[in-house]
């Protein structure tokens, strides 16, 4: 299924394909006409990063807009933890647990949106943790619903206590607002004894039931060293807790907690979605909302975390947060916990499969077409064993690539971008056909980061669409797939198209700025 075309960004049709054939930075290249309607913009307001050398002085200089981030406290940068979204009149309330800054043990703060294009940050916690010690020493990650009139915030109460029974509960707190909630003093949920255990139990994830006036209750815990999701029905006036027991069990790798699971619908499916720890973005699919439910497929990649659904009435999103490194100088990994928001929309094919797509609202920022060091709208790159590479975009501070594929072997190919001006440590996102995998890696490929499942066939043709903002970046094979990505130390250089072991036609590429 080929996903909805955003205007302007994608011509619908090329006047004249005007191809550059070769591989190498060598080779020829002609200046194509302008599209009918379509002029490039030539912005004298580009960002300069020639006197920023180091990724850190970039990430520094960096102004996130649409990848929010809490602001500067003092000298420190906060960060976007667990996000616990929530919708309503027209509103995105986005909860988080703030990382660093003025936020105590992971306290929950609050960012408001109504385009997923501009935040208003509010200042001080919504909910913060205990800070004379207790059960909820640490703020977990939850969930808010509307009960009656009244809104509940039900968190995970997370301790270090060794003389505390329970490292984690479940707990409560209560509003008459979105923007403030009150702990509620003695109301909590235990592990049950079957578990076998008490250290993790956490994450609920509330839904109430205006018909049956109850509210249903997930929370993502381990038994026998394998991932569970647990269910729970509370009435609404909190008085009666049942437990009814497992609803999902993971039945794929060694995962020993499936994290900030929720369960939505959309059309005649219902979904789960959960981050395995440590690991990637899942989904299964069920024909009624508790299960039972499909064998699990991976969403997404391992940089867009903890990412829980929201809606509102016209369209469904994942909002989540895109890792980051604990040094912006790391060339081996991105592992470090929390960072900026990421939002994608929830795409429902016809199969039932899920796919993540940009945001229609956030790609019509990019209305600022820019001229391509390419000098042409394509090219073809003919590739031995060799990498072969193209010169083909630069690396604004916020921009969005869009275009078209077509290959003819397995070997692979994407885009490189430059971060020392040393081929060994191009950092790459590459679509490979031969391993069925688009990924992220750094050190010409040689450090894999992380990826995403895909099914490319040669000689047919794909769409793609990127978006960066700062070192935040998110790749879509239209309608196929989805990466989320992470690449300190590249702005200001040239972004080049890549190929190996493979004859790759890159057409229709474009360039926007915001």
């Amino acid at each position: 299924m080929k996903l909805k075309q955003y205007a302007p960004l994608v011509a619908l049709c090329l006047a004249a394909s005007i191809l550059l054939t070769g591989c190498g930075q060598g080779a020829e290249r002609t200046d194509p006409p302008e599209e009918e309607g379509e002029t490039f913009s030539y912005p004298d307001d580009d960002k300069d990063f020639s006197a920023l050398r180091t990724p850190g002085s970039q990430e520094a200089a960096y102004e996130y807009r649409l990848f929010f981030l809490p602001g500067m406290d003092g000298t420190e940068q906060p960060y976007v933890g667990d996000t616990m979204p929530y919708y309503e009149d027209g509103v995105y309330y986005i909860y988080y647990l703030k990382d660093a800054g003025d936020s105590y043990n992971h306290s929950v703060y609050l960012a408001t949106t109504t385009d997923f294009v501009r935040y208003e940050e509010q200042d001080g916690p919504v909910l913060e943790a205990s800070r004379s010690g207790g059960q909820d020493s640490w703020i977990g990650t939850g969930s808010v619903v509307k009960v009656d009139g009244s809104y509940l915030f039900f968190y995970t109460g997370h301790t270090g206590a060794a003389d505390l029974e329970y490292k984690e509960k479940i707990m409560l707190a209560r509003s008459g607002s979105l923007t403030s909630f009150e702990k509620v003093a003695g109301w909590e949920i235990t592990p049950p004894a079957e578990l076998g255990q008490k250290q993790d139990f956490r994450d609920p994830q509330a839904y109430y039931d205006p018909e049956t006036d109850t509210i249903s209750l997930t929370v993502t815990a381990s038994q026998g060293n394998v991932a569970r999701i647990l269910k729970y029905t509370l009435s609404a006036d909190l008085q009666t807790v049942t437990y009814d027991g497992i609803i999902f069990t993971n039945p794929v790798g060694d995962f020993w907690n499936l994290e900030c699971s929720d369960t939505f619908r959309l059309g005649d499916k219902w979904y789960l979605t959960y981050s395995a720890q440590d690991d990637t973005l899942w989904y299964a699919s069920a024909d009624e909302q508790f299960g039972p439910y499909s064998e699990p497929a991976r969403l997404e990649g391992k940089l867009f975390y903890a990412a829980k659904h929201v809606e509102d009435g016209s369209g469904s999103y994942m909002v989540g947060w895109g890792r980051r490194s604990e040094s912006p100088s790391s060339t081996q990994d991105v592992a470090a916990w929390a960072g900026n928001l990421v939002v994608q929309k929830l795409v429902q094919k016809e199969d039932g499969a899920l796919v993540l797509a940009p945001v229609d609202s956030v790609m019509e920022q990019f209305t600022a077409r820019r001229e391509l060091p390419l000098g042409s709208s394509g090219t073809v790159i003919e590739a031995g064993s060799l990498y072969s590479y193209v010169d083909a975009f630069t690396c604004y501070e916020r921009f969005a690539i869009t275009g078209r594929f077509t290959c003819s072997g397995s070997g692979s190919f994407g885009l490189c971008f430059d971060y020392n001006g040393r081929e060994d440590k191009y950092k790459m996102i590459s679509v490979c056909p031969r391993e069925g995998a688009l990924q992220l890696s750094f050190n010409q490929g040689s450090t894999l980061i992380a990826e995403n499942a895909i099914d490319i066939r040669p000689e047919q043709e794909y769409s793609f669409t990127y978006l960066q903002e700062g070192s935040t970046g998110v790749f879509y094979i239209d309608g196929q797939a989805a990466l989320t990505v992470r690449l300190y130390g590249v702005s200001g250089k040239p972004i080049k198209l890549f190929a190996e072991s493979n004859t790759v036609t890159f057409s229709e590429l474009r360039q926007y700025t915001a």
